[in-house]
C-alpha cells in the first residue's frame, strides 16, 4: 500500500465516524423536534379556553364596573340633593325656629321678673356664680321701695 491509498482509507474512516455522528444528531434532533411539536399542540389546546375563559371574565368585569359607575353617579346626586334640600330646610325653618326660641326667652324671662316680687331678694347661696372653680357671689341689689 502507498501513502495515498493509506490516506484515502483514513479519510473515508474519518468521513464514515463524521457522518455516522451526523445521522446521531440528527436523529436526536428530529425527536427534540417531534416533541416539541406534541408540547406546542398540547398548549395550544389547553390555552385556547383559557383565553375565551379570561376574554369572557374580563367582559364581564367591565359590565360589573359600568354598573358601580352608574351607582356612583346615582349616589353623587342623591348626595347633591339631599344637601340641597338640608340648606333649604335649614335657611326655611331656622330663621324662625330662632326668632321662636328668643321670643319664648323673652316671655319667660318677664313672666320670672313679674312673679319675683320687688322686695324680696333671693337668698346669697341661689344667686352665686362659678368662674372656673371659684364661687363668686351675685351682685348686691338695692332694695327698691315702692
Amino acid at each position: 500500500m502507498t501513502g495515498g491509498e493509506v490516506a484515502g482509507i483514513l479519510v473515508a474512516v474519518f468521513w464514515a465516524i463524521l457522518v455516522s455522528f451526523l445521522a446521531v444528531v440528527l436523529v436526536r434532533l428530529a425527536q427534540t423536534l417531534r416533541a416539541t411539536t406534541r408540547l406546542v399542540a398540547d398548549v395550544t389546546e389547553q390555552a385556547v379556553p383559557l383565553l375565551a375563559d379570561a376574554s369572557a371574565t374580563v367582559r364581564s368585569a367591565q359590565t360589573q364596573l359600568d354598573r358601580v359607575d352608574a351607582i356612583a353617579t346615582d349616589v353623587q346626586d342623591v348626595t347633591s340633593n339631599a344637601s340641597a334640600l338640608s340648606t333649604t330646610v335649614a335657611s326655611t325653618f331656622g330663621g324662625p325656629l330662632v326668632k321662636v326660641a328668643a321670643f319664648g326667652y323673652g316671655v319667660r324671662k318677664a313672666m320670672s321678673r313679674k312673679t319675683d316680687a320687688p322686695d324680696t331678694v333671693a337668698p346669697a347661696e341661689s344667686r352665686r356664680t362659678v368662674i372656673v372653680g371659684r364661687t363668686v357671689p351675685a351682685p348686691r341689689r338695692k332694695k327698691r321701695r315702692g
